[in-house]
């Protein structure tokens, strides 16, 4: 596996785990995560790390499932779904837990001299959630 794809496989099981020091450690104030489908963007590591805070509160499971993975240089492109199972107060189902799978793209922008993520981007299928979400 190519340098760029294991430190992205690093990041994203920083990410999936919840583990904001070792988050804290890939970003910067330049960095910049933006969920490009739900039109929300962040820039630099304080405000990332505290909306992945408040998104990942409660989650009781939360992984990507990779089913393809490839880069251009420090380009970083993953194929799969995004797995959650938490509490339904942020997606409008209170008092339910919810378990639901988005199928998304994820591409990361790398500085590989720097080992950080200056770019995070997900393109998620928000119409499948929603599908989900209404059987639950």
């Amino acid at each position: 596996m190519p340098e760029e794809q294991r430190l992205a496989m690093r990041y994203l099981q920083a990410l999936t785990e919840h583990d904001y020091p070792a988050l804290k450690r890939f970003y910067n104030r330049d960095s910049v995560f933006y969920d490009r489908t739900a039109d929300r963007k962040y820039k630099g590591q304080r405000h990332i790390i505290a909306f992945l805070e408040r998104a990942h509160e409660g989650v009781l499971e939360y992984e990507f499932n990779i089913e393809h993975m490839f880069n251009s240089g420090s380009l970083v492109v993953m194929i799969g779904n995004y797995h959650f199972k938490g509490p339904g107060e942020q997606f409008g189902k209170p008092g339910k837990i919810i378990d639901i799978a988005i199928p998304g793209v994820t591409s990361l922008k790398l500085d590989m001299q720097h080992r950080r993520v200056m770019e995070h981007l997900d393109l998620m299928d928000y119409q499948t959630m929603s599908d989900q979400l209404a059987g639950q």
